[in-house]
């Protein structure tokens, strides 16, 4: 389980960096998408994962770990939204940004921790292919939720589908980096 905490922030710092260098060049335009709007993007990008794991022939030149880090953030995006609520107008600087980006990964790596401790790290005997598809479930359950205005009768709600998400693409980015 160590191994897995040190790993999990590796992955995260690579993430934050990025949205950080991004937040510096764009601002908080991010905060105008509603959350179909993040979710599609996030869409996106596991399909381009699912096809890059499918096809032999890429014509864009990057690959699956990009796709996972675009992934991570856009789910963290989608949890400050739900928190926050969506703005007309770029509302937010860096550093309230930051911290609640951080705050947002501490929530769901405790999420991790104890799912880890209950299934035993069961992820790590899982391909990247498998989680890939884990992480298009959820999106497909997420936009079933939002189509019926965020209603649900026994599911868990849309955070905590975020939360699995950003999970499920650290422990791929956790596979692709062992390789």
């Amino acid at each position: 389980m160590q191994d897995t905490s040190k790993q999990y922030d590796a992955v995260i710092k690579t993430c934050r960096d990025l949205f950080i260098k991004k937040m510096s060049d764009y601002g908080s335009a991010w905060r105008i998408l509603r959350l179909p709007s993040l979710t599609d993007q996030i869409f996106i990008k596991a399909q381009r994962i699912r096809s890059l794991q499918q096809n032999d022939v890429r014509k864009v030149d990057e690959g699956e770990q990009s796709e996972f880090i675009g992934i991570i953030n856009y789910c963290i995006m989608a949890l400050i939204q739900i928190e926050k609520g969506v703005v007309e107008q770029p509302d937010m600087d860096v550093n309230e940004a930051t911290e609640l980006y951080d705050k947002h990964v501490a929530i769901t790596k405790k999420l991790m921790e104890d799912k880890n401790h209950d299934y035993g790290e069961a992820w790590r005997d899982m391909r990247v292919s498998s989680l890939t598809d884990l992480i298009l479930q959820k999106l497909l359950r997420v936009k079933q939720i939002e189509d019926n205005s965020g209603k649900t009768i026994v599911s868990e709600g849309i955070d905590a589908n975020y939360q699995d998400m950003i999970n499920y693409a650290v422990f791929s980015m956790i596979h692709l980096n062992e390789k």
